[in-house]
């Protein structure tokens, strides 16, 4: 049994680094640029993309900051946060490379208030 902890350890450090890397290959960054934006080193970084390594949420926070993408879809992706209501299309606003952060709270902001409008206006099932 510890070997399957173990192995869903691995992945979900793969499955972050693989994540860093196609947004760091959407956005058109240099790993050593990346590195140097998030404030660590080249071979930790690259040790982080191939899965080696699990980066801390302090980590996870600088490399957003350097892709300039939400820290919470990082977050969501090394498992630290639960995927937040809204699937798909929350998916892509907080990815959005074009937005700033604030921009980006501000339309899933907006999203949940139509959300819990629509909600609070469907019809109750009767008992």
């Amino acid at each position: 049994m510890d070997k399957s902890i173990d192995k869903a350890v691995a992945d979900l450090g793969r499955d972050i680094g693989e994540y860093i890397r196609q947004q760091r290959n959407t956005a058109k960054i240099s790993l050593r640029q990346l590195a140097k934006l998030a404030g660590v080193s080249n071979p930790y970084l690259s040790q982080i993309e191939r899965g080696l390594r699990k980066p801390s949420a302090e980590i996870l926070q600088q490399i957003a900051k350097g892709l300039r993408i939400s820290a919470e879809a990082l977050y969501v992706e090394a498992g630290i946060l639960e995927q937040r209501a809204g699937g798909a299309l929350a998916d892509a606003i907080t990815t959005a490379p074009d937005l700033t952060e604030r921009q980006k709270q501000v339309l899933l902001d907006v999203y949940e208030s139509f959300r819990r409008e629509n909600a609070a206006n469907q019809p109750k099932p009767e008992e």
